[in-house]
């Protein structure tokens, strides 16, 4: 099975169990989404959401952060992992946007990726999920997903991304990285389907009989 037969089944199936892909991360602007992404690092969207419900109904602008500096933002989320190190970027990510882009969430990845603790992947999922541009964030998860279903040759998350693009439409990248990541919490687990018990894993690889060893990202 080549790659375009098993694209047509991935979004097939996607589409059937997952027709609408609402952002998980419960945000009141990009601001706080771009906030709530980089709180997601080695964290879960509950506990985020969770941590989060009690800060932005009160603190959701940049000048907000950076008048309750790093203290009193390691207070609000020390819930969360790394919160220490998350506040730090917060808070210094906050003052970098009001200073040199006059409060307003940048709208490039090459803006975005120069804030403190901004990486690709995050930048990926603001210019997608906050700003509507095609970007096809890839983090562990789907990175994993992506070799289980013999879409990459998972040498690292750049090959992946790179891969994942050029496989499918772009019309379909955000929906599609949402999709996946839903039904790999859901369906292909990393403990649980070992790329040979969901749907998607069956159907592409009928014949496979071992357990799919990923590398990691």
């Amino acid at each position: 099975m080549n790659e375009v037969q098993k694209a047509k089944i991935i979004t097939k199936t996607l589409n059937k169990i997952y027709p609408k892909a609402p952002v998980p991360l419960k945000h009141r602007n990009t601001f706080t989404l771009l906030v709530s992404v980089l709180l997601s690092a080695q964290c879960t969207d509950v506990n985020v959401n969770n941590v989060t419900k009690n800060i932005y109904p009160k603190y959701y602008k940049p000048e907000h952060f950076v008048k309750l500096g790093r203290k009193k933002i390691e207070k609000l989320i020390k819930k969360i992992g790394i919160f220490r190190i998350k506040a730090k970027n917060i808070y210094l990510m906050s003052k970098q946007i009001l200073e040199k882009h006059n409060g307003n969430v940048p709208k490039t990845f090459i803006e975005l990726e120069k804030l403190p603790g901004v990486g690709h992947k995050t930048a990926s999922v603001v210019m997608s999920q906050g700003f509507g541009y095609p970007a096809f964030a890839v983090d562990t998860h789907i990175h994993r997903l992506a070799q289980r279903w013999g879409l990459t040759n998972g040498k690292n998350v750049v090959q992946t991304e790179k891969d994942l693009k050029r496989i499918f439409p772009k019309k379909i990248w955000s929906k599609l990285h949402l999709q996946i990541i839903f039904y790999g919490r859901e369906y292909c687990k990393a403990r649980g389907c070992y790329g040979l018990t969901c749907k998607i894993c069956s159907s592409c690889y009928p014949n496979r009989k071992k357990p799919i060893i990923t590398k990691k990202a």
